[in-house]
């Protein structure tokens, strides 16, 4: 018996790193797990040791930098376990340059991948989670970039900053239908 038994998460990002470690603590807990990397083969190894060690998961490599994806990817969680109940916004990208090399690409990219992604990842969840009358859990990964800055990383700083004060509102708007919303600092 785990904490998490009979709950459903998506973790995107996770084939490696700390996605990885959320998946396998949520699945050593209980829970079902849709383990979602850009990169499928590393998405597949997560979800099959989460099998080997008698946990339920299954890969995906849905895009979270498309509202198409990310909607896509809450989905499959529901299609594959029945329901949603936790959504960890993990995934990430860097492109690194100081503020005078940064070029708009590199800019909207990073934060097309974390703040759009967020969004679009909540948002959907969340919609998911009122309609089922369950309530639910979204956590959301910033870092010690957005909260204090940091040199060569403007976009992803930006992009950080943006993850922090969205998931405040997130917390005051969906607290109300029992979805809590929280974020978490990596090395902050």
């Amino acid at each position: 018996m785990g904490i998490l038994d009979g709950k459903a998460a998506i973790v995107t990002g996770s084939g490696r790193g700390v996605g990885r470690g959320h998946c396998l603590h949520l699945a050593k807990n209980g829970a079902k797990v849709v383990v979602n990397d850009i990169l499928l083969e590393e998405a597949q190894k997560v979800a099959e040791e989460i099998k080997a060690a008698g946990g339920e998961a299954i890969a995906s490599n849905a895009d979270i930098g498309t509202r198409a994806g990310c909607e896509a990817l809450v989905q499959q969680c529901v299609d594959a376990f029945g329901h949603i109940d936790i959504a960890i916004n993990n995934a990430g990208i860097v492109r690194d340059k100081t503020l005078l090399k940064l070029e708009d690409a590199e800019f909207e990219l990073v934060l097309r991948i974390h703040v759009m992604g967020t969004f679009w990842i909540a948002q959907a969840a969340a919609k998911k989670m009122i309609e089922q009358g369950t309530g639910g859990s979204i956590i959301n990964t910033t870092s010690g970039a957005g909260l204090q800055g940091s040199i060569g990383q403007s976009n992803y700083a930006a992009a950080k900053a943006g993850i922090a004060a969205l998931t405040l509102n997130q917390a005051a708007e969906l607290g109300r239908y029992g979805i809590t919303a929280n974020a978490i600092a990596p090395a902050a």
